[in-house]
């Protein structure tokens, strides 16, 4: 197993169990004790674990915590890869779209290259890039600018003031944290003035967001959850959450990330019995 793989395992152990031990891991992954010790290290100055006596756990994630774009590209890649393949499936030829900055948004805008006469508004280098990469004469791009943020996106007023003049079909946003009572939330607030300004200007709002962005609350609130139309996340999204989330989104939609498949969750009616 190569060292990326071998830690990419352990960020997957940390995020269902929370905390892990270099014992336990020498025999999950099959090496010595300072090979699991390097490999903490190296996840440690991306900012991706704490080390702690014996082991490590996840960082601590405050309101203005924002990890940069390469940190968050190594979590929870299955679940965003299969989140990405199917918001592209609600994407029509010939219409305009934007697309916030995150990681998520980033492995869609892959799947956007064969999808003809699109115009795609977004303030996401990353985003931008990938559909410069597959350049096509039928499609045409707009960057907004505006400062560079952790996240890589373009932010402020330059980006505000272009976006308020826009008017597109669909807006595909990424999101730091969902929360019952925050909705969709960013720990930047400049960020989540942009993003806010995307949600004015588009018809319908579709939330592209794992299971591990429950119950993160950031400093700031870009949008109420009634104002998705769609959230589509992951099924290792808890019970609970579905629960809760159910009746307060537009449509709830889960996929699984090992097999790419979709589960559609049934909406409530006001008697609380599945349509």
């Amino acid at each position: 197993m190569l060292p990326a793989q071998r830690q990419e395992r352990i960020l997957e152990e940390l995020q269902r169990s929370g905390g892990v031990r270099v014992s336990d891991l020498t025999e999950l992954l099959g090496v010595s004790d300072m090979t699991i010790r390097r490999d903490l290290d190296a996840l440690a100055r991306r900012g991706l674990i704490s080390k702690v006596h014996g082991g490590a756990t996840l960082p601590r994630r405050g309101s203005t915590d924002e990890p940069g774009f390469e940190a968050k590209s190594s979590q929870e890649r299955p679940a965003k890869e299969a989140i990405a393949r199917h918001a592209a499936e609600f994407v029509q030829p010939g219409t305009a779209i934007a697309i916030s900055a995150g990681t998520t948004t980033h492995a869609f805008a892959r799947y956007l290259t064969r999808i003809p006469e699109l115009t795609v508004v977004t303030n996401s280098l990353p985003v931008a890039e990938v559909l410069h990469a597959h350049d096509r004469p039928d499609r045409v791009v707009v960057l907004v600018g505006g400062v560079r943020t952790p996240s890589d996106a373009l932010v402020g007023p330059v980006a505000v003031q272009t976006i308020r003049s826009l008017h597109v079909d669909c807006l595909f946003m990424g999101v730091h944290g969902i929360d019952l009572g925050a909705g969709f939330t960013s720990p930047n607030l400049v960020e989540a003035e942009t993003n806010r300004a995307m949600v004015a200007a588009t018809r319908r709002l579709v939330v592209l967001a794992d299971h591990t962005k429950w119950g993160v609350v950031g400093l700031s609130t870009i949008a109420s959850l009634d104002e998705a139309s769609v959230l589509i996340t992951d099924t290792g999204l808890e019970p609970e959450a579905r629960e809760a989330l159910t009746g307060r989104v537009g449509e709830l939609l889960l996929v699984e990330p090992a097999q790419i498949g979709l589960v559609k969750v049934p909406s409530l009616d006001a008697a609380g019995v599945s349509a």
